[in-house]
């Protein structure tokens, strides 16, 4: 709704002088004053200008008087230009909601036909492997980059989980209550035991996630022509000791990229980051929750051997 008054086409129009008004108002603006009782004839008693006259102006008011409004210094940007907690953790549910969404989905439809499963899980699985090497190059991600990712890891996601769960039932949800309770603790450990990293170790834990990720693909691309590098076992039979390394510095790495995302976010909150940083922001946590729950997920097959 506007302004009643700002609406007005003259509403910053110049006041008028009295002659001009005299003019604006036409012959029955030329009538003698009536005043009341105790008046002049101009209308001046008990301090008052005549009728149809402005204020007199101190010099000052005339100096400033008709400036344009880029002539006052700049509004400061509002809170809602600048990326907040409330807003990361509103677009962290959207996309990991999202992810989740769509594994169950995937898993109700396809749950029980390992033969759509399996091709699934190697297509999908490299592409949401793809993915977050694409953005951890980009220098913004925005709604739709974050979304494709969460349609693509959650196809992933309902396949994969399908499949351990027919080997191991109620481990999904065993993988599930353990990643929250893990990212919890590192919540706890960043915001009340004041865990930090420093540039150092934030550039060799890049090193590290690129390393492994490196080894994962072509571990990866070597299973297809049927080599087995030990590092990843299959689903039954006897866990080697690069397995259960390889997992555990997984879950390592994971818990490590969480206190990375909690430093970025309180770092771009305290700098006043625009709020489109939030995206970047939430799709850093859901690619690194489910990071933890992938290799949290082969742990616990492990042991449950």
């Amino acid at each position: 709704m506007a302004n009643p008054v700002l609406s007005r086409p003259d509403a910053f129009a110049p006041a008028q002088t009295p002659s001009t008004y005299a003019q604006a108002q036409g012959p029955f603006s030329q009538a003698p004053w009536q005043g009341a009782p105790g008046q002049t004839a101009d209308g001046q008693a008990y301090g008052q200008t005549a009728y149809g006259q402005a204020p007199a102006q101190t010099p000052a008011e005339q100096a400033t008087y008709g400036q344009p409004p880029y002539a006052f210094p700049p509004t400061p940007a509002a809170p809602a230009d600048r990326m907040t907690i409330d807003d990361v953790l509103t677009k962290t549910a959207l996309v990991l909601g999202a992810t989740v969404v769509v594994a169950v989905l995937t898993w109700k439809f396809f749950g029980d036909n390992i033969m759509v499963l399996a091709p699934a899980a190697m297509v999908c699985g490299f592409a949401a492997f793809i993915i977050p090497l694409i953005g951890a190059f980009r220098r913004s991600v925005g709604p739709a980059f974050a979304f494709v990712y969460a349609v693509v890891e959650g196809v992933f996601l309902g396949t994969i989980s399908g499949i351990f769960e027919m080997y191991y039932t109620g481990i999904v949800f065993q993988a599930v209550l353990a990643t929250f309770v893990a990212a919890a603790a590192t919540l706890a450990a960043f915001h009340f035991g004041k865990f930090r990293l420093t540039g150092k170790v934030q550039k060799i834990l890049l090193i590290s996630v690129l390393a492994y990720a490196a080894v994962a693909l072509i571990n990866f691309l070597l299973s297809l022509a049927g080599i087995n590098l030990g590092l990843i076992a299959g689903m039954t039979g006897r866990v080697g000791a690069l397995a259960w390394l390889f997992a555990g510095i997984g879950v390592v790495l994971a818990v490590i990229c969480l206190v990375d995302d909690f430093q970025f976010i309180e770092a771009g909150i305290r700098q006043g980051a625009p709020a489109k940083t939030s995206w970047m922001a939430a799709y850093g946590l859901t690619v690194t929750m489910v990071f933890l729950y992938l290799k949290i997920l082969r742990i616990l097959s492990y042991l449950r051997r």
